[in-house]
């Protein structure tokens, strides 16, 4: 949801509570440009992660990638179910 600055001055309380009840971000845009969002905690809380580890490996001087969230465990890596051979292709 985009809101002008001006409008989300007089709404503010109505804005947080429509972002900590839904949990949908508000841009608060001037002249059409996002300036600002109000998101909820745990967007807050993955969007700091995220920094926290992009900073590291910066340091470390590895790139950076998206962490998996906490609560979501890490899914197994891919196998190959099935491959081609070609036709006579010995058994």
């Amino acid at each position: 949801m985009d809101v002008p600055v001006t409008e989300a001055r007089a709404q503010f309380a109505d804005l947080v509570n429509r972002v900590a009840y839904t949990g949908e971000p508000v841009k608060l845009t001037r002249r059409g440009k996002v300036m600002a969002a109000l998101v909820s905690p745990e967007d807050l809380e993955l969007l700091e992660a995220v920094r926290s580890q992009r900073a590291d490996l910066s340091q470390a001087g590895q790139p950076a990638q998206s962490p998996q969230p906490a609560d979501r465990p890490q899914a197994a890596p891919l196998r190959i179910a099935a491959e081609y051979r070609p036709p006579g292709f010995g058994r």
